[in-house]
């Protein structure tokens, strides 16, 4: 199959193309350093033609409200309308966004999903966990005076392999019709989650446990962050991940 991968030079992207490919398939990586700009659409109906599969794990070049919420109505726009010929859309999304309304970036990820429904393509849209790859990056948005305050709200990280295992899995599948949930092995209070990683890396900031600190805009409940029952879970816990 000739399966397109949005974002695929990414940390995501990348992985998923190398998958494709080790299993045969011809796997086409774009992103603007490819030539194919999602915003503009400049270089997309090339890429996208003749594709059996796109799968859309690009992400936005800015996390402010605004910047984000524009870049996912105009990336999947064009999207949507470019793969209108193919046989599946396959989409990365975040667990918990429509239940964290506050936070922009969830705001522009549901947009998304929406619009990708609306479309009447035959889809899967995965939602995923915190990657473990994102904890230093949490820690930044949550630094002041050089203490990272955190809530405690039950996170369950999924390393970045994992979620590309799925996603070319599910690329390769029968489209789902709607969302599928993904995790990692283990649940952890994210400030317990973030201070091993930082203590791994020698990263001196004192981590505490904070009930009034937001994440990224919004005020997480115990269970906001966590997937359902259902949700397929990966292989590599926290521990096995510091080790590698």
């Amino acid at each position: 199959m000739k399966i397109v991968v949005i974002g695929g030079t990414g940390l995501i992207g990348s992985q998923v193309v190398t998958r494709l490919g080790e299993a045969g398939h011809q796997a086409v990586a774009a992103a603007p350093s490819t030539g194919v700009d999602t915003v503009t659409g400049e270089g997309l109906e090339d890429v996208v033609r003749g594709a059996d599969v796109l799968v859309d794990v690009a992400n936005s070049p800015s996390f402010a409200d605004d910047d984000v919420l524009e870049f996912f109505r105009r990336s999947t726009g064009n999207l949507v309308r470019a793969a209108r010929n193919a046989g599946h859309y396959v989409a990365l999304s975040v667990v918990g966004a429509d239940r964290l309304p506050d936070s922009g970036y969830l705001r522009a990820k549901v947009a998304q999903e929406e619009l990708i429904v609306a479309a009447g393509l035959r889809h899967s849209i995965v939602r995923a966990t915190q990657f473990l790859e994102f904890a230093a990056g949490i820690a930044d948005s949550a630094t002041v005076d050089g203490v990272v305050r955190l809530p405690g709200a039950g996170v369950q990280p999924i390393a970045a392999a994992d979620v590309a295992a799925v996603v070319a899995r599910t690329a390769v599948g029968e489209p789902v019709g709607g969302i599928a949930e993904i995790g990692g092995p283990e649940v952890l209070a994210m400030d317990e989650w973030v201070r091993a990683v930082l203590v791994a890396r020698s990263d001196s900031r004192a981590v505490v446990a904070d009930p009034e600190a937001q994440y990224f805009g919004t005020v997480l409940e115990k269970d906001s962050l966590l997937p359902g029952p259902d949700a397929q879970l990966g292989k590599i816990g926290l521990t096995e991940w510091l080790a590698r």
